[in-house]
């Protein structure tokens, strides 16, 4: 195992070797207070990148050895990310692709039929969408009309699940408004004036990770930034917050895949 050390873009990229792969990392320095515990920790995400998230006095070589001894998890991480990824393919919109909807699978459909309005339903197992006449702008007429379902239906469950966590979070004094907008990699924020914005490809994962991502945001309204304070009022209103974060990682590249 070595590793090599490149500032490109003014950025502290490292690797290590794995057996025969040469494994990337990224570390990222951060200050903390002086009664905060420090400590170097380890995240790989969906994209399979690698981050290293280090006390700014850390040492190079703690930091390579911190993550060395992981070496094997950060490979067996990567390698089941990269296993999600191999099924990741541009959507065509046509019969037989996978559609999600609160975490369950329902196979697309599309028919023809002329005796009703271009629409979309969940019909017995089915994404069912009917369009009054096939042409040469079905796939992008799918498309869209699949977009605005989600969209639809997003702007319903969010309002739900926001409507029953409210009892949770009793620093949120007002009922948050909120915007479903498209993002490529955020689930959601909150604005300075406690505004949430919420991705409508949310709606694909399961009730629990919904939640996860209302709460998440719901905690900014109290507290901005991602202090202890924030992440010890995330577990006190979802304990098993981290599991379920795991949970919609694991499944972001197929939910966000458009």
């Amino acid at each position: 195992m070595a590793s090599v050390n490149s500032n490109e873009c003014n950025k502290e990229l490292y690797s290590f070797i794995y057996g025969e792969q040469a494994i990337a990392y990224e570390v990222i320095r951060k200050s903390f207070a002086e009664d905060k515990k420090k400590k170097i920790t380890i995240r790989v995400h969906p994209d399979c990148e690698v981050i290293v998230t280090a006390p700014e006095c850390s040492n190079n070589t703690d930091i390579h050895d911190a993550v060395i001894k992981r070496a094997k998890w950060i490979w067996d991480a990567v390698c089941e990310f990269q296993t999600h990824q191999e099924y990741v393919q541009n959507k065509n919109y046509v019969s037989g692709e996978m559609q999600f909807y609160l975490g369950r699978r329902y196979m697309l459909k599309v028919v023809e039929d002329n005796n009703s309005s271009s629409n979309v339903k969940l019909l017995r197992g089915k994404l069912l969408v009917s369009l009054t006449k096939f042409d040469e702008n079905k796939t992008e007429l799918v498309k869209v009309l699949v977009g605005k379902w989600y969209k639809h239906k997003a702007q319903r469950v969010f309002q739900e699940r926001i409507n029953a966590l409210l009892p949770q979070t009793n620093w949120v004094i007002d009922p948050p408004s909120f915007k479903v907008l498209s993002m490529q990699k955020q689930w959601g924020s909150c604005s300075a004036q406690g505004s949430l914005m919420l991705n409508p490809h949310l709606v694909k994962a399961p009730k629990e990770c919904i939640d996860y991502v209302i709460l998440h945001e719901l905690c900014h309204i109290a507290e901005h930034n991602h202090s202890e304070r924030f992440w010890r009022l995330l577990t006190q209103v979802m304990p098993h917050w981290k599991e379920v974060k795991s949970r919609l990682d694991g499944m972001a590249e197929l939910y966000l895949n458009e």
